[in-house]
């Protein structure tokens, strides 16, 4: 079996998911392909990912695009653009109607072995703490992350989350859309010329 069904299969969570608030069952998104030139490290599949079995398919997905300055045929392109959550699967929602973060089984499960399916890609974007920690083995605050974005480009970029949530930080942080923005883009259309 190849490792993408043998990701698609797994139920490993299935007990943790019966019991959130959602009461839902696993079913990992799973979007990637060795010799993609983008990787986006992400935290896990939102409600509405969950339901469409695509990544991205939401608002978080329209702002993600709009930062990296490509259009969808483009973003869901597997030999241009991996998409490499932390966790596969939508992790629920806890009592207050908050995203669970990504149990950690899964990267504990998958992760090294995706990392070396894809293999050696040029640009990462490593989008919240979860994914910023695991990749940069740093325990900075996505603020402090996002920041020091110079000291891991070109390879890497750090990224807040794209989600509604974060519409106060960004006005808080106009740095980010003035500074981080357009360099993000210039590297984007390199690694894709």
């Amino acid at each position: 079996m190849s490792l993408t069904h043998d990701i698609r299969a797994c139920t490993l969570c299935a007990d943790r998911f019966a019991a959130t608030e959602t009461g839902h069952a696993p079913r990992p998104v799973v979007w990637f392909r060795p010799g993609a030139r983008i990787l986006v490290a992400g935290q896990a599949p939102g409600a509405r990912v969950h339901e469409s079995g695509r990544p991205f398919t939401d608002p978080s997905g329209d702002r993600l695009r709009d930062w990296l300055g490509m259009d969808e045929q483009t973003f869901y392109d597997r030999d241009k653009l991996a998409i490499v959550p932390m966790a596969f699967c939508f992790p629920g929602y806890d009592a207050k109607g908050s995203d669970r973060p990504p149990p950690k089984i899964c990267a504990k499960t998958w992760r090294t072995q995706v990392m070396a399916h894809v293999g050696d890609v040029p640009l990462v974007l490593l989008i919240g703490g979860y994914a910023q920690s695991w990749h940069l083995g740093t325990r900075t605050s996505v603020t402090e992350a996002v920041a020091d974005w110079r000291a891991h480009a070109p390879r890497a970029f750090a990224l807040p989350h794209p989600s509604w949530r974060n519409t106060g930080w960004l006005r808080k942080n106009p740095w980010f859309e003035a500074d981080v923005l357009p360099a993000l883009r210039a590297r984007v259309q390199e690694v894709l010329a």
